[in-house]
């Protein structure tokens, strides 16, 4: 069983380190995932205050990838439709140009957002623009380097139990 935990532990570990760049895959909840499937080896390591600090951890990330695009918005003199077309644009965006669609799509989607429904210049359309790619990059930054963290203490955890096994 154990064997089966630390497998899935690591697979977990790694989506969630993916998913912190890729929108559709909720990176940070797959990587406390693996890490409570590693605490759960016979052999762990990890103390349950561990387990519980990146838990609130977690869900401070989980919060402030809500928050922050936002926030960012209201910064640069975003509207609605400005968060709204950043999220299509982010959706379009992955779907149509991949890894490059995800961090332009959010900033086209804003800018044509603020221009259609706003009837904004495009200079301040580029603006809020930059305001929802600079959100992206800090959001998925926080996010990375949570994943980051969890999957060291993962690893750690695991490595005796997976050099045993190998």
């Amino acid at each position: 069983m154990d064997t089966f935990l630390a497998i899935s532990a690591i697979i977990c570990g790694v989506v969630g380190i993916i998913g912190a760049v890729v929108p559709i895959i909720p990176g940070t909840i797959l990587s406390y995932a693996g890490l409570v499937l590693a605490f759960c080896t016979e052999h762990s390591s990890i103390s349950e205050g561990t387990l519980w600090l990146w838990g609130a951890i977690s869900l401070i990330v989980i919060i402030l990838d809500y928050i922050l695009p936002g926030y960012f918005s209201k910064v640069f003199g975003g509207s609605k439709v400005g968060i709204m077309g950043a999220t299509i644009g982010v959706l379009i965006g992955a779907v149509v140009m991949g890894p490059i669609g995800i961090v332009m799509g959010p900033f086209v989607g804003a800018v044509v957002g603020e221009m259609i429904n706003e009837r904004r210049p495009l200079d301040k359309a580029l603006i809020v623009g930059f305001g929802s790619l600079l959100s992206f990059f800090v959001g998925t930054g926080i996010k990375l380097i949570a994943a980051g963290w969890m999957m060291y203490y993962i690893w750690k955890d695991l490595f005796e139990l997976i050099k045993s096994i190998v």
